[in-house]
């Protein structure tokens, strides 16, 4: 077996070199600081301890795992610290791996810039589109709830900054307005397709659909459930909020209301997926459709953006379950002038 070609040639004449996650390459050795997002005591097969864990920064996230000196390396951190690590890099069950020799806490101060992942997208154009959006709703009541929720300071500074999810969708800061925005957009060209929906209602679900992630996450330094999180989950926290912003409204329709919480309720659109309802009315039906959409396309396009596979298929993903073609399938003739389709072909046809 090759020696791993060391990450840290660069590093040595350049102080501020960083060695990022999506940078990493299969036989190469690696010195670095990472964040902690999960951290797991497991078993192997004989019995001997090894520990499981996730490690990120801004560009991404690589499985990592320690087989030697487990307790004596694990009482250095848990999960959520900002570690030191050095290991080498391998390629195990379809995706790349870093095996961990050696570990210490991080020294120095902790830039939360390097860690945390933020959206692409500029903040305050996302804002400007979302209020011209909800600029056209003209019911009176869905004005007063809006304008309730815009007019909070503290809402719209957790709004702004909120990750979507932890791992699934959109987990990284500004998430949440990215996911909003995009579920808003969806939903005014679907109602513009079927009038027969009720626009208004649609278009102030969609801006309310999520809101209770501000409270369902904490997203200092790392992502993680908070204890309301974990113990009522964002649709509870949804509802509450909504709740909240309603008492100062005089003679709402409850019709209007019932319809709004429901489509709270219901976007997760089946009782496995944690929605306490199932879509009841079309405009429910729609959220819930189009905010699966949006999560699954960001979902499954960071896969493909974080994937350190070669070739045109990217390593198993465990979450949807499949493998996904990331290339232009080549011409037969090509294929036969690739070296290990040849041996394939040859061995078929001596069988």
């Amino acid at each position: 077996m090759e020696k791993p070609v060391t990450m840290m040639t660069e590093r040595e004449t350049n102080k501020n070199y960083r060695i990022w996650i999506r940078d990493i390459k299969v036989d190469t050795w690696v010195k670095e600081s990472y964040l902690v997002k999960s951290k797991r005591s497991m078993l192997t097969k004989k019995g001997d301890p090894y520990l499981s864990m996730i490690l990120s920064d801004k560009t991404g996230q690589i499985e990592a795992r320690v087989w030697d000196r487990v307790e004596e390396l694990s009482a250095q951190f848990k999960e959520g610290d900002v570690i030191h690590i050095e290991g080498y890099v391998t390629y195990f069950k379809d995706s790349i791996q870093l095996n961990i020799k050696e570990i210490r806490p991080h020294k120095g101060k902790i830039d939360p810039s390097v860690f945390l992942e933020s959206t692409s997208q500029d903040i305050s154009q996302m804002m400007k589109e979302l209020e011209d959006i909800l600029g056209q709703i003209k019911n009176p009541y869905l004005q007063f709830i809006i304008d309730e929720f815009l007019k909070d300071s503290d809402f719209m500074t957790s709004f702004k900054r909120a990750p979507a999810g932890k791992n699934l969708h959109h987990p990284y800061l500004g998430g949440l307005l990215e996911h909003t925005l995009n579920v808003m957009k969806m939903c005014t060209q679907i109602s513009e397709l079927y009038p027969f929906l009720d626009r208004e209602l649609l278009l102030c679900g969609a801006f309310l659909h999520d809101i209770g992630k501000i409270k369902e996450y904490q997203y200092d330094l790392h992502f993680d459930y908070t204890h309301e999180g974990r113990l009522l989950g964002h649709l509870i926290l949804g509802i509450s909020m909504l709740e909240e912003k309603i008492r100062h409204i005089d003679k709402i329709p409850k019709d209007l209301i019932l319809k709004l919480k429901h489509l709270i309720l219901s976007h997760h659109g089946e009782y496995e997926f944690g929605s306490p309802k199932r879509p009841k009315i079309l405009e429910a039906v729609v959220l819930h459709l189009v905010d699966e959409i949006d999560a699954k396309i960001n979902g499954i396009y960071r896969f493909f953006e974080t994937d350190g596979n070669e070739g045109l298929w990217t390593g198993f993903s465990r979450v949807y379950d499949r493998f996904f073609l990331k290339g232009i399938i080549p011409d037969e003739d090509d294929l036969k002038n690739d070296t290990g389709f040849r041996l394939q072909e040859d061995l078929f046809n001596r069988t």
